[in-house]
């Protein structure tokens, strides 16, 4: 059995069932997010060398700041323009 945590403080574990796999294929693209935190840009670097050896397509995008959210635009662009997303967290 595949025990997923959530991060948010739950009280009491939920079973939850995992996403199916996502086929890495030309018509992919995946939205690669840098939240702006130190050496996150270098974990990026290297996913996004794995991707394109696939043939996936990629698109950058970065946080202003790590201390708040992603503005609601950003956001918005993400969704429109990706199948699927990366987010890098560095500390």
């Amino acid at each position: 059995m595949q025990y997923l945590l959530d991060p948010t403080g739950e009280l009491e574990p939920i079973f939850k069932k995992p996403l199916e796999k996502i086929t890495a294929t030309p018509s992919l693209t995946v939205g690669l997010i840098d939240i702006s935190k130190a050496k996150g840009d270098v974990f990026l670097d290297r996913i996004e060398k794995l991707f394109v050896q696939k043939g996936v397509q990629t698109k950058r995008y970065k946080k202003p700041t790590f201390t708040r959210p992603a503005p609601i635009n950003l956001i918005q662009k993400i969704t429109s323009e990706v199948d699927v997303v990366v987010q890098a967290l560095a500390d």
